[in-house]
């Protein structure tokens, strides 16, 4: 994940902003949630060969590595239908590979998301929405990831999109562009219009874009994509953080969060995602999650954990 990557962070104020204005009313005035809220920790892929021996069983093959992600991690950021729209096969095997309580996040194709009309008119979203519904009660929360250039001038063409996107199917839309962020009343316009569908909000923990972490929730779901930089200190007092955080959300009413930690080429992903669970169950021990429980010794390949 490139975007909002630094060199040096060693200027950087990583400390979490407060919430915005509105996200404590969105809470109070949510439904009461029926049990435990729910957090589910990911990565954004699971054909890591490098993970073999440590997130993976050693002697794991290609073939094995969705069953094996499955069972150390509970959802995934699904950056694959960003390419392409999976078939039914496809869909039908992610589905009978994963476990019961897995969720899958689709990331909404490209060709949606970065076309000049958010693909209306055309059969994109129909013929998206028909496969990742095969994915029944597996299908998270979709997301959207606005391309850059996607400024506060296309709000009216993300309205048209809303309003024709499925109402069942869950989706969150992460922001990029400064626009969105430079005034309030800008953000306080998109959000309100999220809020008005029922949109979930991307916030995205990234060390050179500050703007973008804007702490505001728009419904029961959140989405926290987090980029560390290499398992650095900052990255673990960081998540120390977004843990008490999400505890304070979850006793205000927060239905579910997806937490999807990021490292440079996803390579040390599975150790922060570890870091995520024992800080989970520290600091917000009311939330119902698991995680992964790394390989750390040769010999001990067939360690799993289901928690």
């Amino acid at each position: 994940m490139k975007f909002g990557k630094l060199p040096d962070i060693s200027g950087v104020d990583f400390r979490l902003p407060p919430d915005a204005p509105s996200t404590g009313p969105l809470l109070s005035g949510l439904p009461q949630r029926e049990g435990r809220p729910l957090l589910f920790i990911g990565c954004t892929g699971w054909s890591m060969k490098e993970w073999v021996g440590k997130v993976y069983p050693r002697g794991a093959k290609a073939k094995d590595y969705l069953q094996a992600y499955s069972r150390q991690f509970n959802t995934i950021e699904l950056n694959t239908t960003h390419y392409r729209i999976p078939d039914a096969h496809t869909i039908e095997k992610w589905y009978r590979e994963s476990l019961p309580d897995f969720r899958f996040c689709p990331k909404i194709p490209q060709s949606i998301s970065h076309s000049q009309n958010l693909g209306l008119g055309t059969g994109l979203i129909p013929s998206f929405s028909e496969a990742i519904l095969g994915l029944q009660e597996k299908l998270g929360c979709c997301f959207m990831q606005m391309p850059p250039y996607f400024d506060i001038r296309r709000l009216p063409q993300l309205e048209k999109f809303l309003k024709a996107f499925p109402k069942e199917i869950p989706l969150a839309v992460e922001l990029r562009h400064e626009s969105w962020f430079d005034e309030p009343k800008n953000g306080e316009a998109v959000f309100s219009l999220l809020q008005a569908h029922n949109i979930a909000t991307v916030i995205t923990d990234v060390a050179g874009r500050r703007d973008v972490l804007h702490m505001r929730l728009t419904n029961g779901t959140a989405m926290v994509r987090f980029v560390g930089n290499g398992l650095h200190p900052t990255d673990y007092s960081r998540i120390d953080a977004w843990m008490e955080r999400l505890s304070t959300w979850f006793n205000q009413g927060l239905r579910e969060v997806y937490f999807f930690p990021h490292e440079p080429d996803n390579l040390l992903a599975p150790e922060l995602a570890a870091y995520v669970l024992e800080k989970a169950r520290e600091k917000a021990p009311t939330a119902a999650t698991r995680g992964p429980s790394l390989i750390k010794e040769e010999g001990q390949g067939e360690q799993m954990s289901l928690f």
